[in-house]
């Protein structure tokens, strides 16, 4: 079993692993022969496999969130 030590150490790994994962779904995606859609400032933009991209729609811009962090 993992001590609480061990356990915030993996569990501060996570943004990290969920990005990586991220950019590998959209590789996978591209490499496979289909289109990604991304956002990018405040518009729905596809990729095509070969880098091209194609305006989609207008979308609201992000809000930017405050993380709170608790101690419990």
């Amino acid at each position: 079993m993992l001590n609480d030590k061990e356990i915030d150490f993996l569990e501060r790994k996570i943004p990290m692993l969920a990005e990586l994962a991220t950019k590998k779904a959209y590789l996978e995606a591209l490499a496979s022969g289909s289109t990604v859609m991304i956002a990018r400032d405040g518009q729905l933009i596809e990729i095509f496999p070969d880098g091209t991209e194609k305006f989609f729609k207008e979308i609201d811009k992000p809000v930017i969130v405050k993380q709170l962090i608790f101690n419990i």
